[in-house]
């Protein structure tokens, strides 16, 4: 399993556009074929290089193991796709917005393969209760890591 995006390569400078400095909104990534084992999917997107330790910007879980993509209108397929609260205590995505002058910051966007269709998260539940529950439950992983500086 592979994850890429078109907005911009692994190691790659992410795009204002999918910044706090731009629109905000979701970069798009597509995926591989999984292991066949995959019964639903959970991405994962941090920044290990946070002042305060790892602050996650988003987690989306419950995404059907058909899909091969998500971007912004993933959010309108009508599907079971969940989004829980980040570290800007919002749900959804927070796009990349290190403070200014701290250098380099590496987002990782991970997407793991998971072998139950649904996690059974509660509705308030956190980026880190969604890695937690994924990690227990992945058949697989891939990552793609973006840089961001201010």
């Amino acid at each position: 399993m592979r994850l890429v995006s078109i907005a911009f390569d692994n190691n790659g400078k992410i795009p204002a556009r999918f910044t706090c400095d731009g629109e905000g909104v979701v970069p798009p990534l597509t995926w591989s074929e999984p292991p066949a084992e995959t019964r639903s999917f959970a991405l994962i997107c941090s920044d290990a290089d946070a002042p305060s330790g790892v602050w996650y910007h988003w987690a989306a879980f419950d995404i059907p193991v058909a899909w091969r993509d998500l971007a912004a209108s993933g959010r309108d397929r009508g599907s079971p796709m969940r989004e829980a609260i980040n570290d800007f205590e919002k749900p959804g995505y927070g796009g990349p917005c290190p403070p200014r002058g701290h250098g380099t910051h590496h987002y990782s966007f991970t997407l793991y393969a998971l072998n139950i269709e649904h996690l059974g998260a509660s509705a308030n539940a956190h980026c880190r209760d969604i890695e937690k529950m994924a990690k227990e439950h992945a058949v697989g992983s891939a990552k793609l890591t973006g840089l961001y500086a201010r």
